[in-house]
Order: structure tokens, then C-alpha cells, then sequence
């Protein structure tokens, strides 16, 4: 799903005008990246949480020459699934 389709849905689905939709889901993004340079962790219940960890600087392979490269330390986002949305995606057969 493409942004523009994401924010026609939205703006559908909650009976919104499409630019308050896209105010909306843009003001959410970033809160969402201010509370993770903060070290914050932002949750939603029923859907997941997402948070940051920390790389230590480490030592690669170039994969065509096998030359070895430095790799930087870095901080990543990451988002842990809760689970009533695995159980969502992941329903029991019988």
C-alpha cells in the first residue's frame, strides 16, 4: 500500500476529508520519531509498540571483495508486534 492509498483508506474509513487524514496519520509519524530520539518507547494496545535499540560499531565484509568495512554504531527503530494483532494475522485452524 502506497502513502496516497494509506491516506484514501483513512480519510475513507474514519469519514474524514483526505488532507486532515494525512495531517493526521503525518502528525503520528512525528511524535512518533520525536519520542524515539527521546528513547521512548510509544505503544498501542491491540496493535504493537515501537521502540529503539542500540548497534555497537562492528566490523563487516564487503560481499563482493570480501574486504573488510566498518560499520558505524547506530540506533534502529523497532516495532514488536502485540499479540492480539499475531493472533489477527495468525488465526488457529482447525
Amino acid at each position: 500500500m502506497t502513502k496516497a492509498e494509506l491516506i484514501d483508506a483513512i480519510a475513507k474509513e474514519a469519514g474524514v476529508t483526505k488532507a486532515d487524514a494525512e495531517k493526521t496519520v503525518g502528525a503520528f509519524f512525528d511524535i512518533v520519531v520525536k519520542s524515539a530520539k527521546k528513547g521512548d518507547k510509544v505503544a498501542w494496545p491491540g496493535f504493537g509498540s515501537f521502540s529503539t535499540s542500540k548497534s555497537k560499531a562492528r566490523t563487516g565484509r564487503n560481499p563482493q571483495t570480501g574486504e573488510a568495512v566498518k560499520i558505524a554504531a547506530s540506533t534502529r527503530m523497532k516495532f514488536t508486534s502485540s499479540a492480539t494483532l499475531k493472533a489477527a494475522l495468525n488465526p488457529k485452524k482447525k
